[in-house]
């Protein structure tokens, strides 16, 4: 009997345990450090497939956790919660390499999937956005390409071909000849037309207003109204591999609310697409010389 009580200890001394670990890792991810791995090219060669990283969710303002914590190991999905977050010690910037909530497809209000990205901020709310045959410019000023940044310089220019994928929707730019876009800032009013309500529409419903337009007159929330002021501040994001980058060129701002994180160190990597059955293959391909090297 006695032995059996001290079992029982023991098992409920191991669960209690467990449990606070649990408790002090999803505290620890939530409010200062997270973990981070990239599945995708988007940011060679600064960040590579495998790279396993740790970033500042401090800096940004710590928040409890956006989704259910440690729900994806079981449904292979995110759910997302309400949560508050603290003050920010400093705002994102240009030239930040940072996570954020994916705000969804170009023309969709809401992701159907939560998903977080991995970009850098080339735009801050405010500036003017100008691509010209892949050179980038900010506020008319060359943008200084990251020193790993990968990307090919058009040898053919193709202005004037546009993309119908790119945003915002109606413009006939292509991701190497962009803009002049200005990213919105809090407080800017954005006349709107019955010939530009297209390149707002989702923008505008995203912020959780209604729009309509009847015979060429424009209602916001059901009133009529030739305007729109901007309620928060937002981003221009855009990956470092720019020709296999899916980034703001395609999908459009991200408001300052969806920014979780700054990019710190990569802590571990190799060569995930090695599958574990391999795994002494996977451990020969560990970049040693990459462990501990800060993102910037």
């Amino acid at each position: 009997m006695v032995n059996k009580n001290i079992e029982s200890g023991k098992t409920i001394k191991f669960i209690k345990d467990i449990f606070v670990t649990l408790l002090m890792v999803v505290f620890i991810q939530s409010f200062f450090i997270q973990g981070y791995g990239t599945p995708t090219g988007s940011m060679l060669n600064t960040i590579l497939i495998g790279d396993k990283m740790f970033f500042n969710q401090f800096i940004f303002g710590a928040s409890t956790p956006r989704t259910i914590p440690l729900i994806s190991l079981i449904t292979h999905t995110d759910i997302k919660i309400p949560y508050f977050s603290l003050p920010a010690i400093r705002e994102p910037k240009r030239e930040d390499i940072v996570n954020f909530e994916w705000p969804g497809p170009r023309d969709s209000v809401k992701s159907a999937i939560y998903f977080q990205y991995l970009k850098r901020i080339v735009g801050q709310p405010g500036d003017t956005i100008l691509i010209v045959n892949k050179v980038l410019y900010v506020n008319g000023i060359v943008f200084p390409n990251p020193p790993a940044s990968q990307f090919e310089p058009n040898l053919r220019p193709v202005s004037g071909l546009g993309d119908p994928q790119i945003f915002p929707k109606g413009k006939n730019w292509n991701s190497a000849f962009y803009g002049p876009l200005v990213v919105p800032k809090k407080g800017d009013v954005i006349f709107l037309t019955d010939k530009n309500i297209v390149e707002w529409d989702t923008f505008i419903r995203r912020a959780g207003h209604t729009v309509e337009v009847k015979t060429g007159h424009i209602f916001i929330d059901h009133v009529e109204t030739n305007s729109y002021t901007v309620e928060q501040n937002f981003y221009f994001m855009m990956g470092d591999n720019r020709d296999n980058s899916l980034d703001s060129r395609f999908w459009g701002f991200v408001p300052r609310e969806n920014i979780v994180a700054k990019a710190l160190i990569i802590y571990w990597s190799w060569d995930s697409q090695i599958d574990f059955s391999h795994f002494g293959d996977l451990l020969m391909s560990i970049h040693w010389n990459r462990i501990g090297k800060l993102l910037k």
